[in-house]
C-alpha cells in the first residue's frame, strides 16, 4: 500500500491560500542579471552566484559570493517579490550581463545550481526561444517539478513560444494592467497561465532609485511571491497542486456550473486569451 499524502481541504480562497502567510521559511532564487543586496526595497540577499561563460575552455564558470546587478532587471524582480513575500529568503543567481543577454547553457547551469541547491520558488523573468534548447530546458523543468521546485517563467513579450515558459510544469505568467500585487486573471487558453500586474509597475533599479516600467518580467515576480507566500502556509504542496490553488483563487475564477451556463452565450475564453496575447505584445522589451 503507498503512504498516505495530504489532502488539499476545500473550499480554497485567498484567505485559505496565504492569509496570514510572509513567505517566511522559503527560499526564492532570482534567476536573472543579479540583485542588488544594499537596495533598500531588497533587504537580505541570502546566497550570490554568478555564472558565466569562459570562452578558452568552453565551460560555465560558477562563481560564489556576493555581486552587482550588472542591469537592474533582478533588483526590480526581487523588490516586487518582497512586496507579497517579505520573509522569503532571497538567492541571487547572476546568469544575465550588462546587456540583459546571456548564453542559453549558462541560463540553464544557473537554473539547475537553484534546484540542486534547495531553492522551493525560482524566478524566471527570462527565457529562450531557440528551438535547440528545448530538449535541455524541457528536461531542467522536469527535474524542478519532480524535485517539488516552483519555475515561475515570464511569456515572451512578443507572441512566440519560448523555454521553459512554454512548459505545462512550468507557471507562466504575462501582464495585466492591474496594480493589486494580490489579483491574479487565470487564463482559460494556456500555455500562458496567469495574469498578473506588469504594465506601469514602480519596481526598484541601480543605485537605490526606482523607475516605472512595463513588461511580462515584472507580472512574473507578482506571481512568484505569491507561490512563496502559499508554500509559507502550506509547504507539503507539489508544483501542480500550486497551480491548482493559484487557479482557483484567481480574480475570474467561477463556480464551474457557470462556465457551462455562459458557454453558449458568450465567448469569454476566447476574450481572456487575446488580453493575454495584448499584454505579450504591448509590454516594452524588458523580458
Amino acid at each position: 500500500m503507498l503512504p498516505q499524502v495530504p489532502r488539499i481541504d476545500l473550499p480554497i480562497d485567498k484567505d485559505w491560500a496565504w492569509g496570514g502567510a510572509t513567505g517566511a521559511g522559503v527560499t526564492v532564487a532570482v534567476v536573472d542579471s543579479g540583485v542588488d543586496a544594499a537596495h533598500p526595497a531588497i533587504g537580505a540577499v541570502e546566497r550570490a552566484v554568478a555564472l558565466q561563460w569562459d570562452p578558452e575552455t568552453s565551460q560555465v564558470t560558477t562563481t560564489e559570493g556576493p555581486h552587482d546587478d550588472l542591469f537592474g532587471h533582478g533588483t526590480a524582480c526581487a523588490g516586487i517579490i518582497r512586496r507579497t513575500a517579505p520573509d522569503a529568503a532571497i538567492w541571487s543567481v547572476r546568469v544575465l550581463g550588462s546587456r540583459l543577454t546571456g548564453k542559453g547553457l549558462v541560463f540553464a547551469a544557473g537554473l539547475r545550481w537553484a534546484i540542486k541547491e534547495g531553492a522551493r520558488v525560482v524566478n524566471l523573468s527570462l527565457s529562450t526561444g531557440r528551438e535547440d534548447y528545448f530538449g535541455l530546458f524541457h528536461e531542467i523543468a522536469d527535474e524542478a517539478a519532480f524535485a517539488g521546485v516552483v519555475l515561475v517563467c515570464a511569456t515572451n513579450n512578443v507572441p512566440a513560444p519560448t523555454y521553459p515558459a512554454q512548459f505545462s510544469s512550468v507557471i507562466s505568467v504575462a501582464a495585466h494592467d492591474g496594480q493589486d500585487p494580490f489579483d491574479i486573471d487565470a487564463n482559460p487558453a494556456p500555455p500562458t497561465d496567469f495574469g498578473a500586474p506588469g504594465i506601469d509597475v514602480k519596481v526598484p533599479w541601480l543605485s537605490g532609485s526606482t523607475i516605472v516600467s512595463t513588461g511580462n518580467s515584472f507580472a512574473a515576480p507578482h506571481v512568484t511571491g505569491l507561490v512563496a507566500r502559499v508554500l509559507s502556509k502550506h509547504p507539503h504542496l507539489r508544483p501542480y497542486e500550486v497551480k491548482t490553488v493559484l487557479r482557483a483563487v484567481a480574480s475570474n475564477a467561477v463556480a464551474s456550473n457557470a462556465v457551462a451556463s455562459n458557454a453558449g452565450a458568450s465567448n469569454a475564453g476566447a476574450s481572456n486569451a487575446e488580453v493575454s496575447n495584448a499584454a505579450a505584445q504591448g509590454a516594452s522589451n524588458e523580458h
